[in-house]
């Protein structure tokens, strides 16, 4: 099968072995489950996606001539709410769509549990319209910003209170916010009619779709939770990571978002948007450098010490290259004045700044920590290290969760990621391939614990030369490239004393000092470093989008085999932290900003410091940050002031994210010493 399926370009020709008279069963011919009585497929990784052939889309508008002559307008609707009357038909255009909404639970009998929001106007103001069930399917997918329905059969109810609405202070029409307009697939049964633009008429007096777009240089005016739109250049796109959502009813529901940094030109700093999935999956899975990137209805968040970011909203939608052409928004002056200011750049200088994945969060903890461990519902929860174990365990994939620890940290270790994908050209960088995967990437399976981290660790070098040799690289120049380095490692330990010098100087053990007398009282040691932490620089679009993005939903051909792109920094410190009570330790990795290149170095604040091990843990950065890492101390001159470190209570900020099977990066991005804790946080 392994051999057979990279030949296969479409998966709907295979042929389907069924037992002997299903061959015309119905569910076969469907995309439905087989085994369930159910008749949709949910996104495998949110529940605001639509997922399966059911979700119609791109299905020509009408062409009918529609009677207007007995419409009414939605000022008028409040007035016959509770009323028993026949509604008349209704002329309106779509300025507003939300996300899908899925409400299924267990034992639910509703066939399409999904809901979807939409604010639609006419000439007398805007009103909810909610699309239920059914109807979803069929026409959630058809109905974008600006088209026009001709709407009959639907009914009114009191509109929900506790949802979010969009801002449209901006559109200047009165909003009607008592009742709101249901469409359901029965009792009664609506009837939706798309009418194409070719036949809306200027006498019908529909507003035009209006746009709040903002600039970098203006969004530092707007206030907290303000909603804009956006036009802006790509430069990084985190990976896609998921986040539980905050309803406490029923299943457990998730959020699928990834971080974007993104210019126009107006400010020297990017945007910062952290860009939910808002139920469009082709779009959001695309996002990448040098894409132009629009999102509407945005909000800004503050918070103190940070740049402000904006974040999606239920009802923002997002549109990437490719996917703008008919938007009502091209039309929009702000537009326009962007595309002009692109035409001024050069596609190889912006590409020389861009990044893909890696690990990324924003905003930084605070300066003071005040969460306390009775607090279950804060940001950053405090647990105690006996319960880090669980935390991990319970993750799901791709899930990304932020905990503080109370500890000691009792060892330091510095591990280079190799310079021979970062130094050499392109074209020497693909020679070797069964290489570099793993040379760039550290795997969570070949670090030893702590405890066996005493021993003299291995080169750089050695560890290259040696998984080469384990793979049985046949390719000469791959051969030669491992020979050379051997070589190379074997100058640099011309005898056995400078060898040791070499390795005190690259890895500092702080066990030596006061681990050995509790090292037999650790019960659990858990030693996790995630391949996908460190981000990649380079636009190598196919690959960085595989590569940041959620496992495939649908089977796809595979790829032309390619290198993996030069890593952003240059190695990484592993942290053990000891717990408070002595049973628990876990090792961190702790990625420092090295570079204001680096998309991390974004809003970092630049208060110069001492590079000691312990300001670069508080900092989250080596001083000072520019363009060049010549002037950055060694990792052994950090090594060296970890010292300090020895029987110093701290808390530790780290973020977990389960990267799929037995795999859980675990990340410091800030220490607290006891100073910097409020006295609310029991320690």
């Amino acid at each position: 099968m392994s051999a057979l399926l990279p030949r296969i370009q479409d998966v709907a020709s295979l042929p389907m072995m069924v037992k002997q008279g299903m061959e015309r069963s119905v569910e076969l011919q469907s995309d439905v489950p087989l085994q369930v009585s159910r008749k949709h497929y949910l996104s495998l990784w949110n529940n605001e996606d639509p997922e399966g052939d059911i979700w119609t889309s791109g299905s020509p508008s009408s062409h009918t001539v529609l009677d207007v002559s007995n419409i009414t307008l939605l000022s008028s609707l409040e007035s016959c709410f509770r009323n028993t009357w026949k509604p008349l038909p209704l002329l309106v255009k779509i300025i507003h769509k939300s996300r899908l909404r899925y409400y299924g639970k267990f034992g639910l009998q509703i066939d399409y549990p999904f809901q979807a929001y939409f604010e639609v106007a006419d000439q007398s103001g805007t009103m909810s319209l909610v699309l239920w069930n059914e109807l979803c399917p069929e026409f959630y997918q058809k109905l974008s910003v600006g088209t026009v329905l001709y709407i009959q059969n639907y009914s009114l109810k009191q509109s929900y209170s506790n949802r979010s609405h969009p801002q449209m202070d901006h559109h200047q029409m009165k909003t009607f916010h008592s009742v709101e307009i249901c469409l359901n697939a029965r009792n009664p049964t609506s009837v939706v009619t798309v009418v194409s633009a070719k036949s809306v008429l200027p006498q019908w007096g529909l507003p035009e779709v209006s746009y709040l777009f903002t600039t970098r240089l203006q969004l530092d005016e707007l206030s907290n939770n303000s909603a804009c739109d956006v036009i802006c250049l790509v430069t990084f796109v985190g990976r896609v990571e998921r986040v539980k959502s905050k309803g406490k009813k029923g299943p457990e529901k998730f959020w699928t978002y990834r971080w974007i940094h993104a210019v126009d030109g107006s400010s020297d700093r990017p945007f910062i948007l952290e860009v939910f999935s808002s139920s469009q999956p082709e779009v959001f899975s695309r996002i990448c450098p040098m894409t132009y990137l629009v999102c509407t209805q945005m909000r800004v968040c503050r918070v103190e010490g940070s740049l402000p970011y904006l974040t999606s909203s239920c009802e923002t939608e997002t549109f990437i290259t490719g996917y703008h052409k008919g938007q009502p928004y091209v039309s929009d002056p702000r537009v326009k004045t962007f595309i002009q200011w692109t035409k001024t750049l050069k596609d190889n200088v912006v590409l020389q700044k861009t990044s893909v994945g890696g690990h990324y969060c924003y905003p930084r903890p605070p300066q003071t920590f005040t969460q306390s461990i009775a607090d279950a519902s804060a940001q950053v929860p405090l647990v105690a290290a006996a319960d880090l174990k669980k935390e991990m365990e319970t993750l799901q994939y791709r899930e990304h969760k932020k905990v503080a620890i109370q500890g000691q940290i009792t060892a330091v270790r510095y591990t280079k990621h190799p310079k021979s994908t970062e130094s050499r050209g392109t074209e020497e960088r693909e020679q070797v391939p069964d290489v570099a995967p793993d040379v760039c990437e550290p795997n969570t399976q070949d670090h030893p614990s702590t405890a066996e981290q005493t021993t003299a660790p291995i080169s750089t070098a050695e560890k290259i030369s040696v998984r080469g040799i384990k793979r049985r690289i046949q390719t000469r120049k791959v051969k030669q490239f491992s020979l050379s380095l051997r070589s190379m490692a074997a100058k640099r330990r011309s005898s056995e004393i400078e060898e040791e010098e070499e390795e005190k100087r690259a890895t500092l053990d702080l066990k030596t000092l006061r681990m050995s007398q509790t090292a037999s009282e650790i019960k659990t040691q858990m030693s996790y470093l995630g391949k996908a932490a460190v981000g990649r620089s380079r636009n190598r679009k196919c690959l960085n989008i595989c590569r940041s993005n959620l496992q495939p939903t649908h089977w796809t051909p595979e790829q032309s085999a390619d290198t993996s792109p030069p890593v952003v920094c240059p190695g990484f410190y592993q942290v053990t932290i000891l717990g408070i009570n002595k049973q628990m330790a876990i090792d961190a990795a702790f990625l420092p900003v090295v570079s204001s290149d680096d998309p991390r170095a974004v809003a970092l604040p630049q208060d110069p410091h001492g590079n000691t091990m312990l300001s670069c843990l508080s900092s989250g950065f080596l001083c000072p940050l520019s363009h060049s890492q010549s002037t950055l101390p060694q990792p052994e001159e950090v090594l060296g002031s970890a010292g300090e470190l020895e029987d110093m209570h701290l808390v530790c900020i780290l973020d977990l994210c389960h990267l799929g099977g037995d795999r859980v990066e675990v990340l410091i991005s800030k220490v607290y010493r006891v100073t910097e804790v409020s006295k609310c946080t029991a320690l």
